[in-house]
């Protein structure tokens, strides 16, 4: 039999009650809950080794977000109709959790962690991934497992003006600002978004509401943890630890570190020396040294430079490459490099080099996102490449990791907010494959992408750069530093990551972790405000690259056009049994597609020629054109008869040229005056009111002969 479950209930604002509930679902986990919010139903799970792996030597914390389709009312579309490996979107879910949770856990806590959260119930306008953290949040609170705190995350939005938590699906199409945050009920952890250019402080307006919001589900989360009654944290096995062997690795290496940290070598130089120190080291220690002391001087070590780095920077304002903290590394970047992709770039900032290719294709190339909510196509795809030789590296080579769909993203909806509307034709495919990495290979990406569409002839009308930002402080005498283009090792040991995308003009992207407690928001606004001072030095730069997009695309690429037509001629352009349209894309070599929205048909036309495309356009557009009393056309003689001859003035349309208006002079007969194929001008003079058949005359084009009344007045 069930137990009684236990729960607590609160209000989101505007009436929208949420519920966390405990004790009825998944009962053998170490912690199990069920958040609700209209409809939407999420189960998340935990479960804890009591004992680290013999060796192991880091924190193992699996976070996965999956979403059933039953959850909808609907069966997958695979070929096997079951839920196969995690979408992209199930990722960038499960990374927003994970960079929020992994703070949580002691750093001497090296026990094998497992947070399950799953979709089980869906609802069309509530937006689970502002809950999903949350839920795994409730779900460590109700365990024993050793957290040191509890959070939440919510997603904030500007619509029309006003901020609103955790808005609906219909309120967030119409937002100009969309962020998720995490926060402790004192700290903030993770920020995640993007925005229509707005200003630094309007983010920090909207940190400052999303927090307060993040409190109360804090203390709605404490009040399910009294009532389950959990009073302790089950206790752990820490790691082993040797005073005497840590201050002996300090003693031989600390002063190395510091002169080999401040000699402002290159990246592989830097790490040469340092490895070659640390084999000292462990020489020095003896042939009777065991594994377990050697791989502990090792971590020692590690834990020496991370110090002794920091100090540096704090202390001396000295970075490894020799940089001022605000200091953007050397530039180079330009465009057009590669002759067959539709528009490329190869964009280096110090070590970091990416090189980015654009490509034009058709409406049939467009992407199906799909979540258990949502299917629906988009345009706009950016895929990044992240090899291992781009860090000098051997490995294996898979497909792409939950780093590089991360960072992918990030550049992606960055530079989505400047692409241009659905009216433009083309489906765009960016790559991004980083060639060299030291620190921000993601921000090279928004910045080579946003070269290569202005190269390939995107209209794409404000360049958007990215800077990656870091934070290092010292909490004994309050110092702190703020880094502009942290280099990797800078990201490694500092203690916030933020990266901020944009135009001159605004915020596009932000992404950030943060991982000390009590974060002034005044230094918050610091680093914001020399983050864009750092996307302004690096903008400059691009315009000095190419100051706007190429007027048209490059001759091997496509052609395309979109044509919007009223929905009552989509019949007539495909004809019957698609007779018109095959003929069309038969004789122009050109692709059609036609999709109806609306009230109106949209007719995309793509072409590998440039004659073929204005061919199809052209005859597209006679097909769906209302003959104008009184225009003048181009028309083909389709038949003779003894009274005149039949022609097509417009694609599908025909009218009667009579003969007495083919010249001023009177003719008798038709022989030999025109034949099947001829091409004249003439004019619509008129509609017969019975029959509808449209009269065309050409004469009335040709000068009249003196003397000679017009025997039509039209």
């Amino acid at each position: 039999m069930l137990s009684q479950p236990i729960s607590v209930t609160f209000d989101i604002g505007g009436g929208r009650e949420v519920s966390i509930e405990t004790g009825r679902l998944a009962r053998q986990a170490d912690g199990a809950v069920t958040v609700r919010q209209g409809n939407c139903i999420i189960l998340a799970t935990v479960v804890a080794n009591k004992e680290p792996k013999e060796g192991q030597s880091f924190f193992p914390l699996v976070v996965d977000y999956n979403e059933k389709f039953a959850s909808a009312g609907r069966i997958p579309g695979s070929f096997f109709k079951r839920e196969g490996r995690l979408s992209d979107y199930e990722v960038l879910i499960s990374r927003l959790i994970d960079r929020a949770l992994r703070p949580l856990f002691p750093e001497d806590y090296l026990c094998d962690v497992q947070v399950l959260i799953t979709l089980v119930s869906s609802d069309k306008e509530v937006m689970p991934d502002a809950l999903a953290c949350l839920a795994a949040s409730a779900a460590l609170a109700v365990s024993d497992i050793p957290i040191k705190e509890i959070i939440s995350e919510v997603r904030i939005a500007r619509i029309e003006g006003q901020y609103i938590v955790n808005p609906t699906r219909t309120e967030l199409a119409k937002a100009d600002m969309d962020f998720i945050i995490g926060a402790t009920e004192k700290n903030l952890m993770m920020v995640e978004g993007e925005g229509n250019e707005c200003a630094e402080e309007d983010l920090v307006k909207a940190l400052e509401i999303a927090h307060e919001a993040i409190r109360q589900q804090i203390k709605a989360q404490h009040e399910l943890r009294a009532k389950v009654g959990v009073a302790s944290k089950r206790d752990y096995t820490k790691p082993e630890q040797n005073p005497e062997l840590q201050q002996k690795v300090a003693d031989f290496a600390k002063d190395k570190i510091y002169q080999i940290s401040r000699s402002a070598s290159a990246k592989h130089a830097r790490s040469e020396a340092i490895d070659t120190l640390k084999d000292e080291l462990i020489a020095s220690l003896g042939e009777d040294a065991d594994d377990a002391v050697k791989k502990l001087a090792k971590k020692y070590y590690d834990d020496l430079q991370w110090e002794v780095v920091r100090n540096m920077i704090l202390d001396d304002r000295i970075r490894l490459d020799g940089r001022q903290l605000d200091q953007v590394r050397p530039l180079n970047m330009e465009i057009d490099i590669l002759p067959s992709p539709h528009g490329s770039a190869l964009f280096t900032r110090g070590e970091t080099q990416s090189l980015t290719t654009v490509t034009l294709g058709t409406p049939l190339d467009e992407l199906l996102v799909e979540s258990a909510a949502v299917s629906d196509y988009t345009k706009f795809i950016l895929h990044y490449n992240f090899p291992p030789f781009s860090t000098g590296e051997v490995k294996m080579m898979r497909a792409p990791g939950r780093r590089e769909v991360g960072h992918g993203n990030l550049a992606m909806r960055s530079l989505k907010k400047m692409m241009p509307g659905n009216e433009y034709p083309y489906t765009v495919r960016i790559v991004s494959d980083i060639l060299e990495s030291n620190g921000s290979s993601s921000m090279a990406t928004v910045c080579a992408g946003s070269l290569a569409l202005m190269d390939a002839g995107v209209p794409f009308p404000k360049h958007v750069s990215g800077v990656a930002m870091g934070l290092i402080t010292r909490g004994t005498d309050g110092k702190y530093a703020i880094l502009t283009d942290i280099l990797g090792d800078e990201d490694h040991l500092g203690d916030m990551d933020f990266k901020v995308t944009g135009t001159r003009d605004g915020i596009c992207g932000v992404q950030m972790d943060i991982k000390i407690d009590g974060l002034a928001m005044s230094t918050m606004r610091e680093a914001l405000e020399q983050a864009r001072k750092g996307r302004l030095h690096i903008l400059d730069a691009m315009y000095e690259c190419t100051a706007e997009a190429r007027t048209e695309v490059k001759p091997h690429a496509p052609r395309m056009e979109k044509l919007f037509i009223d929905k009552e001629f989509i019949g007539a352009v495909i004809g019957p049994q698609g007779k018109i349209i095959q003929e069309i894309q038969r004789e122009t070599g050109a692709t059609i597609n036609i999709e109806e929205v609306g009230n109106y048909g949209e007719v995309s036309i793509f072409s590998p020629a440039k004659e073929g495309l204005e061919k199809a356009v052209s005859w597209i557009k006679g097909i769906v054109a209302v003959p104008e009393i009184g225009s003048v056309y181009e028309a083909t003689v389709k038949g003779i008869k003894e009274f005149g001859a039949f022609v097509e003035f417009l694609p599908g349309k025909q009218g009667l040229l009579h003969i007495s208006e083919i010249s001023w002079k009177r003719l008798e007969t038709m022989e030999g005056v025109l034949k099947e194929g001829d091409v004249v001008k003439v004019k619509l003079i008129g509609v017969d009111s019975k029959t509808g058949k449209f009269k065309l005359s050409r004469k009335i084009l040709m000068p009249k002969p003196e003397g000679k009344r017009p025997e039509n007045p039209a």
